[in-house]
């Protein structure tokens, strides 16, 4: 009988210990959140998505003090990076009642931790559900200087997409976007005008805003362009068989008459380089030579001098890149508002 009691004691210790491990793996609040890492680290984002809690609404945002016109276009698996190693290191309850599990993981080559919220959500059967009591998703707070469009993980966002004024989005006017939490976020820029080195964001805190400014540069390329168009522009102007060039940064002054046809050269061309200026660019001041050939008599005794001069001059500019993707270079300079 004895032996009997023991048996029975053990058998219900087991259920109890079997029926607990159940618990653990499949309904507790730490496998809840265990499937929702794991659905980003599989870049399933819908169905991360879809998990109870994480979709946030423009009231939820405006309760974070997060802009309510956030756009959703990084929550595609596109724009997800990878999550490796991931281990729950702390479930404890909450003083409002709720639970928080915490998860460490590398996100990318960048280790990272991050402490979810999460409550019950009612039952299934005699399984307790779970949701998210506040959404894992994050801001990023995102202005990018020098293009209008720019790589996340890859993916090309082009602000006029993802801002609330789309074709009139100011250049200059940073753009706000849901990301993951966890999530590793590289933002680049690789245009034929300008580049960046990129930036990498972790989004490890839920409804957190991370602010990111960057500054792209011109390309060695678009700068080569700006040069031969300049050049161009010179060469242009020095056909100009007058004294003064229309539009031209350079020109030529005679208190005298001029008796011959004045012939313009370039002899030296300016170095051009370019640099961000707002929402474009400029041409910083460069110097050149243009050179003339003019006969002039001199109006106290008529004799006639040949004038064979260099003009050294400086060159400026300013390029406003255009709704389609083309530049319009301005040249100016001294005597060429």
């Amino acid at each position: 009988m004895t032996l009997l009691v023991i048996v029975g004691v053990l058998l219900i210790a087991a259920v109890g210990a079997g029926v607990g491990a159940i618990y653990r793996e499949f309904y507790s609040p730490t496998a809840f959140v265990e499937r929702y890492i794991g659905l980003l680290a599989e870049g399933r984002a819908a169905d991360a998505l879809a998990v109870p809690g994480v979709t946030v609404d423009s009231a939820q945002l405006e309760a974070a003090r997060l802009p309510a016109s956030a756009s959703d276009a990084l929550l595609r698996p596109d724009a997800l990076a990878t999550l490796t190693d991931v281990r729950i290191t702390a479930e404890e309850t909450a003083e409002n009642g709720n639970t928080l599990v915490t998860v460490a993981y590398h996100a990318g080559a960048f280790p990272g931790s991050t402490t979810f919220e999460v409550q019950p959500n009612g039952w299934v059967g005699v399984a307790p559900t779970w949701r998210f009591a506040r959404s894992p998703l994050a801001l990023m707070d995102l202005s990018v200087k020098g293009s209008m469009t720019f790589d996340v993980n890859g993916f090309v966002v082009d602000k006029r997409q993802v801002s609330p004024d789309g074709v009139d989005a100011d250049p200059l006017a940073p753009v706000s976007l849901l990301v993951f939490s966890p999530g590793i976020y590289s933002v680049s820029v690789d245009t034929p005008i300008s580049a960046t080195r990129g930036v990498a964001v972790l989004s490890d805190t839920p409804l957190a805003n991370v602010p990111v400014d960057m500054q792209a540069f011109a390309t060695p390329e678009f700068v080569g362009l700006v040069q031969q168009r300049v050049e161009e522009f010179l060469t242009s102007c020095a056909t100009q068989e007058v004294l003064q060039p229309t539009s031209c940064p350079f020109g030529f002054v005679v208190q005298d008459r001029i008796v011959s046809t004045p012939r313009w050269s370039i002899t030296a061309q300016p170095t051009i380089s370019v640099v961000p200026d707002g929402a474009g660019w400029s041409i910083p001041a460069a110097d050149a030579v243009a050179h003339i050939d003019v006969d002039i008599r001199s109006l106290f005794d008529g004799s006639v001098k040949e004038v064979a001069a260099d003009v050294p001059f400086v060159v400026t500019g300013s390029i406003t890149v255009l709704p389609d993707g083309t530049a319009s270079i301005t040249v100016s300079g001294p005597d060429a508002p």
